[in-house]
């Protein structure tokens, strides 16, 4: 597991980007439940810790492909692939991403 942030420099509403050991991975709080998911748009190379958080949706800040937290999913075009999905664990205080198991979604 990787260590993200302290549970309170992630409050609702924002999101934080942090070294995965393949890819960068962007940890968001939306309204009180963390998501991971790969950090870069399946669509073009921009960082999507870098979009707009709607709810459980985040939006690409480069050409607004939307992808859902919960599944990575895109939402709308220009993106067609979904980006990875991570568990996120919270332990002492600390948010934690397990990037031994990634969600892939076919």
């Amino acid at each position: 597991m990787i260590r993200a942030c302290a549970l309170t420099d992630l409050p609702p509403g924002e999101a934080v980007r942090i070294v995965g050991s393949h890819a960068p991975i962007a940890v968001f709080n939306a309204d009180g439940v963390l998501y991971a998911i790969d950090d870069t748009c399946t669509h073009q190379d921009a960082s999507l810790s870098e979009g707009w958080l709607e709810g459980c949706f985040v939006e690409c800040p480069l050409h607004a492909a939307s992808f859902d937290l919960r599944t990575g999913e895109p939402t709308c075009l220009p993106a067609k692939r979904s980006v990875k999905t991570y568990p996120v664990v919270v332990k002492d205080g600390g948010v934690y991403v397990d990037v031994e198991v990634n969600r892939d979604v076919a």
